[in-house]
């Protein structure tokens, strides 16, 4: 399956550096670009990509308004890949919380941009835990534990969403916990369905915003 891409950025030679390298990779392809996130929720429509590799900083509309226009107007929208030039970067944090799916930083190499496109397409998260930590603990007064106390996680499931928290994927969480694949994917439907989060990355996010999860 060919993975379809629109690029948003308001820097034409970011823009084109993207297109080259997505371009130049195996089983993606950029369908359209915008150079403001005024012009996403029409692109989308339009285009109807799979992913939407998306600034974070821009002029007129910033990413995280565009993400949450999207979440709020387009049906099944696709997945949002925010792109920063900071990894702590304040409003990646806001993105996150909107529904974006993960972050990349600019400087990152083509392999890896290549790679989190393919991650996020397939439904996963591309996190930084340490970035993530970060930002938590920078920005937010966290509530005390009791925020989740209506929330019943079995254990498995509770030891599934803290090695979310550290950024692993199924394929390592299943390693880790002596675990069958599809079973990790089960136990993590099921956390989404509970923290009624979009993907796992919103999922982490409430865990931290809880005290669920502890930022050291």
């Amino acid at each position: 399956m060919t993975i379809s891409v629109l690029l948003v950025d308001d820097e034409e030679l970011v823009r084109t550096g993207m297109s080259a390298i997505l371009g130049n990779s195996d089983g993606v392809t950029v369908v359209g670009e915008a150079s403001d996130g005024s012009e996403v929720v029409a692109k989308v429509l339009e285009l109807r990509p799979d992913v939407v590799i998306m600034d974070v900083r821009m002029p007129r509309v910033d990413g995280i308004t565009a993400t949450r226009e999207l979440m709020a107007t387009v049906p099944d929208p696709p997945r949002v890949l925010m792109i920063t030039t900071f990894e702590r970067d304040d409003y990646v944090y806001e993105a996150l919380r909107e529904g974006a799916s993960g972050f990349l930083l600019k400087r990152s190499r083509p392999a890896e941009i290549v790679q989190a496109v393919h991650t996020v397409a397939t439904g996963d998260s591309v996190l930084f835990p340490t970035a993530i930590r970060g930002l938590v603990s920078g920005r937010l007064r966290r509530a005390s534990k009791s925020a989740l106390s209506h929330v019943q996680f079995t254990e498995r499931e509770a030891g599934v969403l803290r090695l979310m928290g550290q950024g692993m994927s199924n394929a390592e969480i299943a390693a880790e916990l002596c675990l069958g694949v599809q079973t990790v994917k089960t136990h993590v439907s099921s956390i989404l369905a509970k923290l009624g989060a979009r993907d796992r990355t919103q999922a982490v996010v409430i865990a931290y915003e809880s005290g669920f999860l502890e930022v050291r």
